[in-house]
C-alpha cells in the first residue's frame, strides 16, 4: 500500500513539475473550463465602475487577451481602453488555456474583485512572464487592480 501512495505521490509531483500550457491552436467556440454562453457579458471596460460599489461582482466579461502564462496557462490579462490589465486567475487551477489565445476575443465566467497585490507577488508574475532581471527589480509598489477568478472561458474569436 506504501509503494502505490508513494508511485502516485510522485506521478503526481511530475505531471505538476513538467506541466505545459495546452497546445494547439486556439478557435472561435473553444472552450476552457466550465461550459459558458455569452449572453449577458459585460465589456471589461465596464468591471471598473461596476466594482466601484460593490468590492466583489459575480459577472460575465468579454475582453482581447494581451497575455498568457508561458509557464502552464495558469493566468491571462485582459486590455481595457485606458491600457491597464485586468488580471484573470482560474478557479482553483482547475484549468490552463494555451499561449495561442493572445490576441482572441473571449467572454469568461466568474468572479470579479478589486484586490491590492504585493511586491512579492507582482514580482512573482513578471517572472512567470519571463520579464528581465531589471523590469523585476523596478517592481518597489503594491498595486490595487481589478482581479478575475474565471470558473469558464469561451473563445469568440
Amino acid at each position: 500500500m506504501k509503494k502505490i501512495f508513494l508511485v502516485a505521490v510522485l506521478f503526481i509531483a511530475t505531471k505538476i513539475t513538467f506541466a505545459q500550457p495546452p497546445a494547439g491552436p486556439v478557435n472561435p467556440g473553444d472552450t476552457y473550463g466550465e461550459k459558458i454562453q455569452p449572453d449577458g457579458a459585460i465589456p471589461v471596460d465596464a468591471l471598473p465602475k461596476a466594482l466601484a460599489t460593490n468590492n466583489t461582482l459575480d459577472t460575465k466579461i468579454t475582453g482581447k487577451v494581451t497575455g498568457v502564462c508561458p509557464k502552464k496557462g495558469c493566468w491571462l490579462t485582459l486590455e481595457t481602453a485606458d491600457k491597464t490589465k485586468v488580471f484573470v486567475k482560474m478557479k482553483d487551477y482547475g484549468f490552463f488555456v494555451p499561449t495561442e489565445m493572445i490576441g482572441k476575443t473571449v467572454v469568461l465566467d466568474g468572479q470579479a474583485k478589486l484586490k491590492t497585490t504585493s511586491v512579492e507577488e507582482l514580482q512573482h508574475y513578471a517572472e512567470d512572464a519571463k520579464k528581465s532581471k531589471e523590469e523585476i527589480a523596478a517592481i518597489t509598489k503594491p498595486e490595487t487592480e481589478v482581479r478575475f477568478t474565471a470558473k469558464g472561458i469561451l473563445v469568440m474569436n
